[in-house]
C-alpha cells in the first residue's frame, strides 16, 4: 500500500504562489497581446451628425476615431485634408511621431508607407500637392481631441501631415492650423505605438483607413 505524503505548509504556500504567479503572467502576456480589449469601436452608421459631410473615420488598430471637420475655421486646409482623404492617400501611412499622451502625428506620403518607411527622412515628406498657408486667425480651443495640420518651423508650409492632441494644448492656438475634433474614439488613440526615449517611432503603427462618411 502506497503512503500518501501529505504536503507541509510552507510547500503549500509555494505552489499557490507559482500559481498564481503563472495566472499573473498569462493575464499580463494576454493583455499585452490584446491591447485593444478595453477600447470601444464606435460604428458611425449607428450615429447621428450635425453635418455629415464634414465627417471623417480615421480607422486604427484599436478601431474607428471619428473626426468633425471645420471648414468655416480652416477652408484650405480641410479642403486639402477631403482631397488627400478621398484619393485614399492617407491609407497605410504611419504614426511616425507619438509622444505618450500628448499627441500622435502622421500624414508622411512620401516617407511613411507601409512597406517603404525611409526611417532617416520620415517626417519630412510631402503630398506632390504643395504647401498652403497657415490659417490660425479664428480663434480655436485646442483641447484634447483636436486636430491640426502640421507645419516646419515656418508658416504657410502645411500639407499633408496632421497631428491629434491627447490633452489640452494652450499653446497650440494661433500657432498650427486646425481642421477639426475627434468626437468619438480618442481611445484608440491613446493605444498607438511609442518610444520612451524618442517622439520618432521604430517600427510605428499605421492609418489602417481615412474615408469621408459622406464622399
Amino acid at each position: 500500500m502506497i503512503k500518501k505524503i501529505k504536503a507541509s505548509k510552507s510547500e503549500k504556500i509555494i505552489f499557490f504562489f507559482l500559481i498564481s504567479l503563472a495566472i499573473f503572467s498569462l493575464s499580463s502576456f494576454f493583455l499585452i497581446k490584446n491591447k485593444c480589449l478595453f477600447v470601444k469601436n464606435y460604428n458611425p452608421e449607428k450615429l447621428s451628425f450635425d453635418k455629415p459631410n464634414n465627417i471623417a473615420i480615421l480607422n486604427v488598430e484599436c478601431g474607428n476615431v471619428i473626426i468633425e471637420l471645420y471648414p468655416n475655421i480652416s477652408p484650405n486646409a480641410v479642403e486639402r485634408f477631403k482631397t488627400l482623404v478621398r484619393s485614399k492617400a492617407y491609407d497605410d501611412v504611419a504614426f511616425h511621431r507619438v509622444i505618450k499622451d500628448s499627441l500622435v502625428q502622421a500624414g508622411d506620403l512620401e516617407f511613411g508607407k507601409k512597406g517603404n518607411i525611409d526611417y532617416g527622412k520620415i517626417g519630412t515628406g510631402q503630398s506632390g500637392l504643395g504647401t498652403i498657408n497657415s490659417e490660425v486667425d479664428v480663434p480655436f480651443n485646442y483641447e484634447r481631441g483636436s486636430v491640426g495640420l502640421a507645419r516646419t518651423q515656418k508658416y504657410n508650409t502645411e500639407d499633408s501631415q496632421f497631428f491629434i492632441t491627447l490633452k489640452d494644448e494652450p499653446l497650440y492656438e494661433s500657432e498650427y492650423t486646425p481642421i477639426g475634433k475627434v468626437i468619438y474614439g480618442i481611445e484608440a488613440l491613446e493605444k498607438i505605438k511609442y518610444q520612451n526615449k524618442s517622439e520618432y517611432v521604430l517600427r510605428p503603427d499605421f492609418i489602417n483607413s481615412i474615408k469621408m462618411l459622406v464622399d
